[in-house]
């Protein structure tokens, strides 16, 4: 089973995850990458989906709504994402208005909602961790926006740093874990550089560790999955879960259950 997927560097829509692939049963993924004055029509048919500016300027119309001139990142390490939600059945047209890449982030829906535009001021920043796995995070849909599945966000690793501790999100177990699976989607700065995945299970029938380039996409249908960047490289992750419950709730690897309690007890002390 195929677990890390490759993207071509090329223009136009490209599917990565396809729904059922590697034991995913809710998820897709792709990307769309437009040169400036083109144009890209879609529908997200029986798909929620979130479209997460990664670089670029864009416009995402359809009928009763109009996203003009959305997105003003150069790239994923230059501030806060423009998304734009788009629920099921949902035809739409994406107008390139510099060169664009768009990372859509998808899931199963029959939900009737609203399109919604999500600004750079919308999207909630938080600090997680402490020591060498401090890093800074991005929520651009929560509980607070009416989605069925989808619950998604960006993290930043600085070099060395760990996305940790190894946790998991595999049953319904409040308040202690819920079942989600997940996308990881990597950019490393410089583009030349690297960083590492983990993905594992409490039995290690999966036990298995990605070398991750800029670009890889890395599936997270169960398990623990810790990541980390190089002593040089920064990383960022793209990151979306789907589930029936839609919470940020995970469920430490025993060995590690001291990891949280630590980092409360040293940010209580500053």
């Amino acid at each position: 089973m195929e677990f890390v997927k490759k993207c071509k560097k090329e223009y136009g829509r490209q599917n990565i995850v396809s729904l059922g692939e590697g034991g995913l049963k809710k998820s897709i993924f792709d990307l769309v990458k437009l040169k400036a004055r083109t144009n890209y029509p879609g529908n997200t048919g029986n798909l929620e989906s979130a479209f997460v500016i990664l670089s670029g300027t864009c416009s995402i119309n359809g009928d009763g709504f109009k996203f003009e001139n959305i997105g003003n990142r150069k790239d994923v390490f230059s501030g806060k994402p423009t998304s734009v939600y788009l629920p099921c059945q949902t035809a739409y047209e994406i107008e390139a208005i510099s060169d664009v890449e768009i990372a859509i982030c998808s899931a199963e829906s029959t939900l009737k909602s609203k399109p919604i535009l999500i600004k750079p001021e919308d999207v909630k920043e938080v600090e997680l961790g402490v020591l060498n796995w401090s890093r800074k995070a991005y929520f651009i849909i929560d509980q607070g926006l009416e989605s069925q599945s989808l619950f998604l966000g960006e993290t930043f690793l600085s070099p060395g740093k760990w996305a940790f501790p190894p946790h998991r999100h595999d049953k319904d177990n409040l308040p202690e874990e819920i079942d989600m699976e997940e996308v990881y989607h990597f950019r490393v700065n410089p583009k030349t550089g690297f960083g590492i995945q983990l993905s594992y299970t409490d039995d290690r029938s999966r036990d298995n560790a990605y070398l991750l380039r800029d670009g890889d996409t890395v599936l997270l249908p169960d398990g623990y999955h810790p990541a980390s960047a190089s002593p040089v490289d920064s990383l960022y992750i793209l990151w979306f879960m789907a589930g029936e419950k839609r919470m940020f709730l995970s469920r430490p690897e025993d060995e590690y259950r001291w990891v949280p309690r630590c980092e409360n007890l040293m940010k209580s002390i500053k």
